[in-house]
C-alpha cells in the first residue's frame, strides 16, 4: 500500500508499506523515529492507494486517518505482517527483533 503522509507545508511525501488488515482498520508499522511516524504524530492526515512493490500507484488515493497504536500492539502488527508476507516478512520480523530497537504501530482508518 502506498501510505502518504504530509509535511507541515503540505508537501506530499508517499512511501510503499505493507499492510494488514485489523477489523476496520489496516495496519502498518515503522520505525519510530521514522518521518511519517512524526509526520502522523504532529497530524494524523494520509492518504492510502494501492501499490506495487516498488510503490508504484495502481489505483486512486483515498484521504484516511492514521494514529500511533500502543507500543504494545507493535510486535502483534509485525507478527500478521509475519504471516502475510511469508519469508520476507518473517526475516524482516527478525532483524527487527534481533536489532532490538523499538517499532512503531500505525493504524489506519478511511476518513469520515
Amino acid at each position: 500500500m502506498l501510505l502518504t503522509t504530509f509535511k507541515k507545508d503540505g508537501t506530499a511525501l508517499p512511501t510503499p508499506v505493507w499492510v494488514v488488515r485489523h477489523g476496520d482498520e489496516l495496519r502498518v508499522w515503522s520505525a519510530p523515529e521514522s518521518g511519517k511516524v512524526k509526520r502522523i504524530r504532529r497530524s494524523g492526515k494520509v492518504q492510502i492507494a494501492p501499490c506495487g512493490m516498488r510503490g508504484a500507484p495502481r489505483g486512486p488515493s483515498v484521504d484516511a486517518v492514521a494514529r500511533l497504536l500502543p507500543p504494545s500492539e507493535a510486535d502483534v502488527v509485525l507478527d500478521a505482517l509475519a504471516q502475510k508476507y511469508g519469508l520476507p516478512g518473517r526475516l524482516t520480523r527478525w532483524r527487527s527483533r534481533l536489532g532490538g530497537r523499538p517499532r512503531a504501530a500505525i493504524g489506519i482508518t478511511l476518513a469520515a
